[in-house]
């Protein structure tokens, strides 16, 4: 390398050290230690290798890029400014602060060129993963001999936290599986974690574990080597496998009196460490928040090779598009998330069935009625896809022999599940589901939280949802975990009682765009709560009436899923006590509470003081609705092992015990 262009190469790699350290300092908040370390790395990648365009940073054939060691951000952002995305020096100055674009951790939607939200190791590890499936998947789907429409790599840079998280070996686990070889992952191995060197918590033989997940390895001895990490990527590109780069690197990296050391993870370096940290960088000390004019002209010339690549991309796509216009109508539509409406007209109406038709059954005969009308709607299930009912009974298994296949067999990963479907629906183009027990929704929640974070279009189909499943007993009958659900801001929430309002709730989860969405399913089988089929389009509503008194009712009885049933029947039996009884389908809040202020006083007049909620769960939550004076037949406890007709009857979900219940909340209510 000329030496000319080897100094303006570390000018630039020093440029990013700089810009990071300040804006930490100026936030007296932040974590220096990754960003000083890992700057060659970042400065290669968007000056070099990345396939992208700043113009225009939603292009769809770009590289991705995630920081999965989302702590350290100031790295990105300052990757970002550099390349021209819209974020600008005042941004920069205004990290961590209100209302500001560069977070403490990047944040998807918020900023420019930020792929997903990080912060919690191993998040965007699995992220990765999910983009590379869908990166597959479409590819398979559109790519024609001559017309590779769908090209482009997803890159991570991930720390030994990272790879700790439990979710790290799941999704590389599944990555490996999948021969998923557009994903290049850097490890950045600096050995320090928050508490000291990795040693005190971490003897992993990384090559070796990953080498086992079939994954090709390379290793880059010092990360300030800039050739070393253009060859490492020039070899993954060239692979079969998902690609591991294990980067060494020096946390810190000039910091006289922190480098290689914890203190630098996670606090500024204090002013006259940054004062001695550009001096031994032979930096100005005396300039903050400077950018040499050589390297913005450097970086201009990011901006004019993803302006060249877009354009090239579009003259590919052109051709595409006369050869094979079908195939582009739907990917240009894909681009813009459109999915078109066609699969409603196919959404099924189901009749009375003397032994019933459980939900989860309902809902696996609507994925299967819609999917040839949504060609990108893809998902599966962890190691239950015949149980929670989530096969496409037309397509086959994806694998790494048949990317095309629209049945994801997830195994028995259900974090990583939750993880590779938010980086699905980010890579976009694709409506990704993903199904297992709501009791294993636990091992779901922290990706689950993040797709709500995100408002990231994704469908969970949770089955098993009550003690309804029977004799698997408390370890698989969940009781907290609506509750549980429900808390999460920007979740949806759906629990519907029969065929037809799963059949609304597939509807509402489709045209939902403002986040993630769990179907609540039963396992067991469940009469039609009406005979009207396209009452149940109430559903769409959140809560709606299904049977009442021909006046102002004396008593409401709240219910979702299999609990309505029990609530008719004893409705019936309180009106032969002259007893005017409302009994409202209550199978989603959130829809409920989208809803004008006049639609929910028709359906819950406040006049009605007499209310009783009936759900086989934890009663948190439902207080809003049954107010001062209501009561609620709920599950306060841990379940047990028996069938599941025994378990509603000793559980007191039978008529006698919600009549007793009514009953009650009516005395309070006349007291008051």
């Amino acid at each position: 390398m000329p030496a000319q262009t080897q100094a303006l190469d570390n000018l630039a790699v020093n440029t990013i050290r700089m810009l990071s350290i300040d804006a930490i300092q100026k936030a007296n908040s932040g974590h220096p230690g990754l960003p000083m370390g890992c700057a060659p790395l970042a400065y290669v990648l968007y000056q070099k290798i990345l396939k992208h365009n700043p113009s225009n940073p939603g292009w769809f054939n770009r590289d991705r890029f995630i920081l999965s060691a989302g702590h350290g951000s100031m790295l990105l952002y300052s990757a970002l400014h550099l390349s021209g995305y819209d974020i600008s020096m005042d941004d920069l100055k205004n990290f961590r602060q209100w209302k500001s674009k560069t977070a403490g951790h990047p944040e998807y939607g918020l900023a420019e060129g930020v792929e997903t939200t990080t912060g919690p190791l191993g998040q965007g590890f699995a992220n990765a993963v999910g983009m590379a499936v869908a990166q597959a998947f479409l590819s398979s789907f559109f790519n024609r001999d001559g017309f590779k429409v769908i090209d482009n790599y997803i890159y991570v840079l991930c720390s030994d936290g990272d790879l700790m998280e439990g979710i790290s070996h799941e999704a590389a686990s599944i990555a490996g599986h999948f021969r998923l070889n557009k994903l290049i992952v850097f490890y950045d191995d600096n050995r320090i974690t928050i508490d000291g060197h990795t040693s005190i918590t971490f003897s992993d033989d990384v090559k070796k574990r990953f080498e086992s997940y079939n994954w090709n390895v390379f290793s880059i001895d010092d990360v300030n080597d800039l050739n070393s990490i253009e060859k490492a990527v020039s070899a993954a590109k060239s692979s079969l496998k998902p690609n591991l780069i294990i980067t060494r690197s020096h946390i810190g990296y000039g910091s006289p009196n922190k480098q290689d050391s914890s203190a630098v993870h996670g606090a500024p370096l204090g002013e006259e460490e940054v004062k001695l940290t550009k001096k031994n960088l032979n930096w100005p000390e005396d300039k903050f928040f400077y950018v040499p004019d050589e390297v913005y002209r450097l970086f201009d010339s990011t901006k004019e090779r993803g302006f060249e690549y877009e354009k090239e991309w579009k003259l590919l796509l052109d051709s595409y598009k006369e050869k094979y216009p079908n195939e582009a109508k739907i990917l240009t539509n894909l681009f813009e998330g459109k999915f078109g409406d066609e699969w409603k007209a196919h959404l099924p109406l189901f009749e009375e069935n003397p032994k019933g038709i459980a939900t989860r059954v309902a809902s696996g005969n609507i994925i299967n009625s819609i999917a040839e009308y949504l060609p990108t709607l893809i998902g599966g299930s962890a190691d239950l896809a015949a149980s929670n009912n989530t096969l496409i009974k037309e397509s086959k298994l994806f694998s790494a022999e048949n990317y095309s296949g629209r049945n994801i067999p997830f195994g028995i990963r259900e974090h990583s599940m939750a993880g590779i479907l938010n980086g699905m629906a980010l890579y976009g183009g694709v409506i990704p589901f993903g199904g297992t027990f709501l009791v294993f929704s636990d091992y779901m929640k922290p990706s689950i939280r993040l797709a709500a974070l995100m408002k990231l279009k994704v469908i969970y189909v949770f089955t098993h949802d009550s003690i309804g499943l029977g004799e698997d007993g408390p370890t698989h009958q969940p009781v907290e975990h609506i509750a549980s659900l429900r808390s999460i801001p920007g979740l949806l929430v759906i629990r519907p009682a029969d065929a037809n309002e799963t059949k609304y709730a597939w509807q509402a989860a489709l045209e939902y765009n403002d986040g993630p969405v769990a179907i609540v399913l039963t396992r067991q089988n469940l009469p039609l709560i009406s005979a009207d089929a396209l009452k149940a389009k109430g559903l769409l509503n959140g809560a709606y009436v299904i049977y009442d008194t021909d006046s102002l009712p004396d008593l409401i009885i709240m219910a979702s899923g299999s609990e309505v049933i029990y609530s008719l029947k004893a409705a019936m039996e309180l009106e032969k006590q002259k007893i005017k009884v409302r009994v409202v389908s209550f199978p989603s809040w959130e829809l409920f509470e989208k809803q004008p202020e006049s639609y929910k006083q028709q359906v819950l007049p406040k006049e009605v003081l007499a209310r009783v909620s009936v759900e086989a769960g934890v009663k948190q939550g439902w207080e809003k609705y049954i107010g001062d004076f209501g009561e609620a037949v709920s599950i306060d406890r841990f379940g047990s092992s028996a069938p599941f007709e025994v378990l509603f009857e000793k559980y007191g979900f039978n008529s006698e015990n919600i009549i007793r219940t009514c009953l009650k909340s009516i005395s309070k209510a006349k007291q008051r």
